[in-house]
């Protein structure tokens, strides 16, 4: 049955809110599929308002990737506005794609990408504006599959309630996986209705279905915590592992993205030129899961450039990747696509920068076009001290190195990313950050001669993540990171010669509570969820919106019959012994390689891990686990000049030489 558009309707209701062009859709290299020639049609959400969701990467790739294949249909949709949400209540319009303003409950599947907890709420908003009910228990065959996936999917026991699965990893062939299954039960009459195909993912498609799993709990008299996760099911996997991708030059997407019509957050092309992390990094979650590294080759890069470029008009290339400098041919990949794009307003950009990675000549390169719009590096710790704790192996002298070849090069700007509440941390940990703020402005004045020099210092607070090392950590109380930051405040302003050159950004201590109650949280965590959703919360990863006295009340509400309170998840540290909620789900990471590395890390002499990349393998357990394998360069290929730059002729995109 053909499902109509609910824009008629809509319609009449955008002149009565702001920035109504998100709501409207029709972006260059959208997609509307006939309806009826799909034989499954997925609705893919990114839970957040359209200005931060439709640059999204992993949503565009999925997007394409389901779009390629003749018999799906795929379609984005994202969280609506307070304004319009309560005009669609009172109109009856339900939550609908932008693409072909179709009700999301008329798809087979509601596929939300999570990179952040704080958007749990806002999932509730779109499964109560479809119709769609909002405990999986209580949705009947007409209702989709709701699957969760993103970098927050990796413990999604906090919204087990409310999903009906989860996709640990990498989505490109998973998703095909997914629509397969779903295919050939529809195909066979939904034999076992909407339970039977739930099995089936999680038989066979890779898929957490939390409905198969018991979680029980210990008495109050032994703390509470989870004793022990079992299937209920058979031939369900007690343990659900993650998805990986090896071979990323198969999967070059997105080859045409969406360019939105509305103002976005990344205003760029991007190009992911590889997957994963093995810095080692201990607060690091993407960088943990994201393991083993997974480079794309220089040709392939440079073909998704070229053809994302013509498909887009974007000025801007992003090279994507945790910590993009070191690709093994990084700096080849500068030099030629600066080569190639010499001369247009295509300019090159690195979102975030390693200290101990970056050099003259990506710094030479990425300014070729004129454009220095200011680079951003990572030390993260305000001492050499911290720093070996997190196992962010540079020295402060390191970072002066680096920003004087930066200020030298051209750059005016530098920002600096640190953390504040880090384990073992001291005040004096945070208040060193205003002393390499002012040594950073003095090694920029010297090596650029110039007094316009600016330093921002970017703080936000740390939050304990599943699957890393700090996973056991007791996290710091808001109250004392809000003190360190009034106290780093004070120093940066201190000194009147620097003051004024460095920008001091940072967030309190509150929001990073909630984070951190969801992140490391249970099963249980769902009715606090539900009772922020139902008292109001909304976009709670916008501080204009974020209430943390709503949070702490209904926390304190919902947990008062269950012996564990905010502080039992988030200021409390974990002993070896206890299960945590995400143990049945497998990063492939090796649980007592991560408790040795914790060790190491609070030991009054911390210990340091190299990069696995570039020394012996320090058995993680990623590659045994997953059967998978480092795959990295140098390929020894370059980029030729592409002729139509400058001259009007096709020239052989992707080619290389020796």
């Amino acid at each position: 049955m053909s499902v109509q558009s609910v824009y008629p309707q809509l319609e009449a209701l955008l002149p009565e809110v702001r920035k109504p062009v998100q709501y409207v859709g029709g972006e260059l290299n959208s997609v509307v599929k006939d309806w009826e020639s799909a034989a499954v049609r997925w609705a893919l959400m990114y839970p957040d308002a359209y200005e931060v969701g439709v640059p999204n990467q992993g949503i565009q790739i999925l997007y394409e990737v389901l779009n390629e294949r003749e018999d799906v249909l795929a379609e984005r949709t994202y969280s609506v506005w307070s304004d319009l949400e309560a005009l669609m209540r009172q109109h009856g319009v339900p939550q609908f794609t932008v693409d072909g303003h179709r009700p999301v409950r008329a798809f087979d599947v509601l596929g939300v990408s999570f990179a952040t907890e704080l958007c749990y709420t806002n999932l509730l908003t779109a499964l109560d504006l479809a119709g769609i009910p909002l405990s999986a228990a209580d949705r009947g065959p007409d209702d989709p599959v709701v699957l969760a996936g993103g970098h927050a999917a990796f413990n999604p026991e906090p919204i087990a309630e409310f999903i009906d699965g989860a996709v640990l990893g990498d989505g490109e062939q998973a998703v095909l996986r997914i629509t397969d299954l779903i295919r050939d039960w529809k195909a066979a009459g939904r034999p076992g209705g909407r339970d039977g195909l739930l099995l089936d993912l999680a038989r066979h498609g890779g898929v957490y279905v939390p409905r198969f799993y018991d979680v029980h709990y210990r008495p109050a008299s032994e703390g509470r915590a989870i004793d022990r996760v079992v299937p209920n099911r058979p031939g369900v996997p007690r343990s659900v592992s993650k998805h990986t991708v090896m071979d990323l030059d198969s999967w070059p997407y997105p080859r045409k993205p969406v360019v939105p019509l509305a103002e976005s957050v990344h205003e760029r092309f991007s190009v992911e030129i590889f997957r994963g992390c093995t810095r080692g990094c201990r607060f690091c979650q993407a960088g943990m899961i994201t393991r083993p590294v997974r480079e794309r080759s220089i040709t392939t890069i440079g073909s998704m450039v070229e053809e994302g470029l013509a498909a887009s008009g974007f000025g801007e290339v992003g090279l994507l990747s945790l910590s993009s400098a070191d690709h093994s041919e990084i700096n080849e990949i500068a030099v030629d696509l600066a080569d190639r794009y010499e001369g247009t307003n295509t300019s090159l950009s690195l979102p975030s920068t390693r200290v101990d990675a970056f050099n003259v000549t990506l710094a030479d390169e990425l300014s070729r076009n004129g454009r220095r719009s200011g680079l951003t590096f990572a030390p993260e710790g305000g001492t050499d001290r911290i720093r070996k704790v997190i196992n962010k192996m540079v020295t402060e002298d390191d970072l002066i190195k680096t920003v004087s070849t930066a200020y030298a090069s051209g750059w005016r700007q530098v920002k600096l990313y640190f953390m504040c509440g880090l384990p073992t941390e001291t005040d004096e940990d945070v208040v060193a950050i205003a002393r390499v703020a002012r040594r950073v402005i003095e090694a920029g004045r010297a090596a650029s001669g110039r007094k316009d020099i600016r330093c921002t210092v970017s703080i936000g607070g740390f939050v304990p993540k599943p699957h890393t090392p700090f996973q056991w950590a007791a996290q710091t109380d808001h109250e004392v990171v809000d003190a360190r930051l009034k106290a780093l405040g004070a120093a940066i302003r201190a000194d009147r010669a620097y003051g004024r050159s460095i920008g001091f950004r940072y967030h309190d201590g509150k929001p990073s509570m909630v984070e951190g109650l969801l992140s490391r949280g249970d099963r249980r965590v769902a009715k606090v969820i539900r009772a922020v959703w139902e008292d109001g919360g909304r976009f709670d990863g916008w501080s204009e919106n974020f209430s943390y006295e709503r949070w702490e009340t209904c926390a304190a509400d919902a947990l008062a019959d269950e012996g564990v309170d905010l502080a039992w998840y988030t200021t409390r540290e974990r002993p070896y012994d206890e299960v945590l909620p995400w143990d049945h789900l497998d990063a492939g990471l090796d649980r007592d390689w991560m408790w040795q590395d914790w060790l190491a890390a609070i030991d009054p002499e911390p210990a340091e891990v190299e990069d696995c990349r570039w020394t012996p393998c320090f058995e993680c357990g990623v590659c045994p686990a997953m059967d998978t394998e480092i795959e990295v360069g140098p390929t020894g290929r370059r980029l030729l000049p592409l002729d139509v730059v400058g001259s009007g002729a096709a020239g052989p995109a992707g080619a290389g030489r020796a």
